[in-house]
This record gives structure tokens, sequence and C-alpha cells, in this order.
């Protein structure tokens, strides 16, 4: 039995209306919908043929049909009609990553201090991305008044937005046109794949719609770049100067001066496919600042594609041992901690 469009576009409904109500669904409330201009004794008809080629079922004589496990599987595949995002959706979206991002800043600014106060040593904390940050999907939303609300999807599931002015020669088939180039063309890629070529290409893709391509991709590139940036903090400076080695004023200072972010900014890079424990000792540093110092780091996991690490920063004649012990109890701690389903708050830290 042929599957034919009439048939697909009753199972549609059908899940569409059962996926609402949750109840099984008549012929009447099908013939009801403002887009079915057939008889009620058509649809029976349609859904009798659906039900004998298991794409429904009907779970009581008098009742109406609910999806089968094959109906739902074809309505996935082809039928579901593509869901766009409101700007309230999105919005919203963003609100609740933006909280649980400014969370995990404040715990890993606390888990910079206690990891200092364990150790007596300077410590890192850095919580990054543990894959490159792509583009899942692009919409463009008609806003009414000369605009658009391009919605970008990224692979980490958060969603952003951006209003952008129309030029007046566009309509809203250039729009379809330019989101199915881009979809096609600027997905699954990173920032740094982002080329003059490639914009080149869309564009002369893109036909009238072409002007707004280098406004896409200039959001695009920022919007990537800063999903990708890591969060580090540095605590406990001044438990350095409890080290025997840096109570020579002059030394003291040049150490201090060089344990900032930017002399660690390499250092996420060193674990990126490191496991356990890494320990770096005086010249093994690839920063010039810190040659005179060992590092000693670990990662853990926090979830939602984050990663941590956390480190010390002291003199190569710290207590390898017991540090590694430390922070390997830490990283272990952390990561059950950062799974759980509600994250328990860590001890308020003390400076």
């Amino acid at each position: 039995m042929e599957l034919t469009e009439r048939k697909k576009k009753v199972l549609r409904s059908i899940v569409d209306l059962y996926i609402r109500s949750a109840e099984p669904v008549g012929s009447k409330a099908i013939a009801q919908l403002p887009d079915m201009n057939y008889s009620p004794a058509t649809i029976r008809n349609e859904m009798a043929d659906l039900t004998s080629m298991g794409y429904l079922e009907q779970p009581h004589t008098s009742a109406g049909r609910v999806p089968s496990a094959a109906g739902y599987r074809l309505y996935v595949d082809e039928l579901m009609a593509d869901y766009r995002l409101s700007l309230d959706e999105t919005q919203s979206i963003n609100i609740a990553i933006e909280e649980k991002m400014q969370r995990v800043d404040k715990l890993m600014e606390k888990v910079a201090k206690l990891v200092s106060q364990a150790t007596d040593l300077p410590a890192i904390s850095v919580a990054a991305r543990s894959g490159g940050v792509t583009v899942r999907r692009f919409d463009l939303i008609m806003a009414g008044a000369g605009s658009i609300i391009l919605v970008v999807m990224l692979s980490t599931d958060e969603v952003v937005n951006k209003l952008i002015k129309l030029p007046l020669n566009v309509d809203e088939n250039d729009l379809k046109l330019l989101g199915a180039v881009l979809n096609a063309t600027m997905t699954g890629i990173s920032a740094e794949e982002f080329t003059p070529n490639l914009m080149e290409r869309v564009m002369n893709a893109a036909a009238m719609a072409a002007g707004l391509v280098p406004v896409i991709v200039e959001f695009v590139i920022d919007t990537l770049q800063r999903q990708e940036s890591t969060n580090m903090t540095v605590a406990g400076h001044v438990r350095l100067l409890e080290q025997p080695e840096y109570r020579s004023i002059d030394k003291a200072q040049r150490v201090l001066s060089s344990i900032d972010e930017g002399a660690l900014s390499n250092l996420p890079a060193v674990m990126q496919n490191a496991s356990g424990t890494k320990v770096l000792v005086g010249p093994e540093n690839i920063t010039e600042e810190l040659k005179d110092t060992s590092v000693v780091m670990t990662k853990f996991d926090i979830g939602d594609g984050l990663q941590g690490m956390i480190g010390v920063v002291g003199p190569t004649r710290m207590d390898y041992a017991k540090v590694t012990a430390r922070l390997s109890y830490f990283a272990e701690s952390l990561s059950k901690m950062f799974n759980k389903p509600e994250q328990e708050q860590l001890p308020a830290a003390e400076d």
C-alpha cells in the first residue's frame, strides 16, 4: 500500500494532536483542522490504512488512533515541521545558561582559594569548553519594521540571537535561500574556519541577501570566540612568600609578578590531551616566567561541555607526593559535585 501525501498529512495531524492532548485522535478532530480539506469519511479510510500499515494503533475498538513507534519514526524523519524558537524562548534559555555560568565562575573562585589553603601554595582554577564550539543551526526570522532576528543554535545547545536591519530589496524568499546556504556551509566549523574565501562563496550563493552575510559572520565569529575562552582564577599569591626560596625580595617580586593570568594562560592547552595529574618541573614549563618554578595540574569534569582544571605553582622543592594526592582528591570530589542533579555549595574559603 502506497504512503500517499494525503496519508502523510493525516498522520502528521494525528501526531501533532496527540502530542498536545495525550488523548486518542478521531477523524472529526482532524477534519476540523483549518488546513484539512477532506471529509471525515475520507480521513477515517486513511486512518484505517495507516493502522494496517503499522503507523497507527487503536487502543480500544471505539476509540480514536494513537501513533505507533513506526508512526513517530516517520514523523521525526519526514513529517514534523521545523520549530522556530521565539525571541522570548531564546532569551529565557540564554538567561538560564548565563546564571549557571555565573554560579560556575563563583564556585571556581572558591575552588582556587580552597586549593591554595590545602597546599599552602598559589593556586589556579580554570573552567573551559572541553571541545571546540560550532554552530549547529541558523534561523532567520522576520521581525517586522525592516528587521530580522538571526537565531544561532550552538553545539553546546546554547541559543544566541541578534536583531539585524534588513536591506530594502530582500524579501522572505531571499531569507529562506540565505538560511539554507548558511546551514549547508557554516555549521559544524570552528571560528578559525570562517575564512574570507568561505564568506565570499556564501555571499555569491546568497544572491539578494548577500549584504547580510558579513554581519552574520562577524556575529558568529565573536560568539564562538567568547564561547571558547577560558575563565581562570588565581589565588594565594602571598603564600609563595612563606617558602624559603622566595625570602629574597627581588626573587619574590619577580616570581609574584609572573604568576598572573597571562603567564598561566597556556597551561590549559598543556592539559588538553593529558590524563590524570601532570607535573611540570622548572624548565619543563612552556612559559618563560615559570622556568624557576614547578606547576602541578589535574582536570575534572564540570558537565554541560565544560572542563575544569586546578593546579598549584611553587618552588621545585615542593612536596610533589602530597600536592599531587590533594589535587587528585579535589578533582575527584569536584567531578562528583558538579555532576550531581543538585549542585552542593562549597564551604566558604578564607583569603
